[in-house]
């Protein structure tokens, strides 16, 4: 695969994934929801970034984990930059794109939402608002996909779950968070193809 064409996968990987999130933002008060299906929702919430909205603690927990992620980037660049040069599999060059899509998608929230949006806990956020909920580096990122395939009370006989209350599938994510998966995905599913051994 050249790296054009991975230049094009990530491209259309963020503006897919920053255009739902803008149009969520600015058309959804935090917390609202619309039901497709019983399974499929979408329902706007803000997280600092991390699955569940797990978060690091601290006063400079936010700041800690955007600076660890744009590193983290920088060297997933590299290796979709060395896999192309050397002439890797397209399973995996395809991969290490969508690895680095998904990851620069939540980035951009995370570094720009801050100082570009306010507030959605009461009202619609506005795009390039003059009085911004946050900082550089300290933005939320926005999720919105809702799954709950099926909700109800485990069964009482089960060891140590059983009688409480379940949800499946209960995270809530957004485009990026599709695409870090599925290219964790393809490198799971198709080790052999990802890595062949010469």
């Amino acid at each position: 695969m050249s790296l054009r064409k991975a230049y094009f996968l990530i491209f259309l990987v963020l503006i897919v994934d920053q255009l739902s999130k803008i149009y969520v933002k600015t058309n959804f008060i935090l917390g609202e929801e619309v039901v497709f299906f019983d399974w499929f929702r979408i329902h706007f919430i803000e997280n600092e970034g991390m699955a569940w909205g797990t978060k690091i603690p601290g006063e400079y927990g936010k700041l800690i984990l955007t600076v660890f992620r744009i590193f983290a980037v920088f060297g997933i660049g590299w290796w979709l930059s060395d896999a192309i040069k050397k002439r890797h599999s397209t399973y995996l060059v395809v991969a290490i794109a969508l690895i680095f899509a998904g990851a620069a998608g939540n980035i951009i929230d995370s570094v720009f939402y801050g100082v570009i949006f306010d507030d959605s806990t009461h009202n619609l956020a506005t795009l390039f608002s003059p009085e911004p909920y946050g900082t550089w580096f300290h933005g939320l990122v926005v999720d919105m996909f809702y799954f709950p395939i099926w909700e109800g009370n485990l069964p009482t006989w089960l060891p140590i779950f059983g009688g409480k209350h379940f949800a499946f599938f209960n995270a809530i994510f957004n485009v990026a968070d599709v695409a870090i998966s599925t290219g964790v995905g393809i490198l799971l599913v198709f080790n052999k193809r990802a890595f062949p051994k010469h």
